[in-house]
């Protein structure tokens, strides 16, 4: 991810703060897109990779009902909440909740800017994360039915005879099934099947 690609999405119900935001961030090599709500945003995100600058106190669907929304939808942003004063205890809810960081206003400009940068760092690993995933899931979805019964077995531990007994086929065949399986995921040890198993979504 480049920091042309990377976006800064600004979440806040109040114009004069948003328009200050995207004054301050667009000093920065990241695109920089704000919203007045929360539907606004999930209504045009397109998947980018990026961070999020949420208000943790708007109308219709607060920062917290938003983190879940997008937990819900898989969008893996990292948050870094804007919160007024009073509002520290939703702030906290909203770190237990994922937020990367919280920042109470008034607040200072560099203080931002450095988490923004540690943000965006961390939306990197995430994105990353997230296209393995992605890739995985295609590379399992190759496996024949029979394919992904073997898996199953040999991930747990069972032999090869053992996984021909219990699918009423020849060790032979069992044999055969497992180097598809190992080909097709392209996995290059038992021990990495079993790593790749643990992280698909079955």
């Amino acid at each position: 991810m480049t920091n042309s690609q990377a976006t800064v999405f600004i979440i806040d119900d109040d114009a004069d703060f948003r328009d200050s935001m995207q004054w301050l961030l667009e000093s920065t090599p990241y695109n920089v897109e704000s919203f007045a709500s929360a539907q606004l945003f999930l209504d045009q995100y397109d998947g980018r990779s990026g961070c999020m600058l949420l208000d943790v106190r708007m109308p219709e669907i607060n920062g917290l009902a938003l983190q879940q929304l997008m937990r819900e939808r898989d969008i893996r942003l990292p948050v870094i909440i804007i919160t007024g004063h009073g509002d520290v205890p939703m702030a906290v809810n909203a770190m237990k909740n994922g937020a990367l960081d919280f920042l109470e206003k008034p607040f200072d400009d560099e203080v931002l800017l450095r988490l923004v940068d540690k943000a965006m760092a961390e939306a990197g690993k995430r994105f990353s994360e997230q296209n393995e995933q992605r890739e995985l899931q295609e590379l399992y979805e190759t496996l024949s039915r029979r394919e992904r019964e073997v898996m199953e077995l040999v991930v747990t531990g069972n032999s090869n005879r053992e996984i021909a007994e219990t699918l009423g086929i020849s060790p032979k065949t069992v044999e055969v099934h497992r180097s598809r399986v190992m080909s097709k995921m392209r996995a290059e040890s038992l021990a990495q099947l079993v790593q790749m198993h643990s992280r698909l979504t079955l």
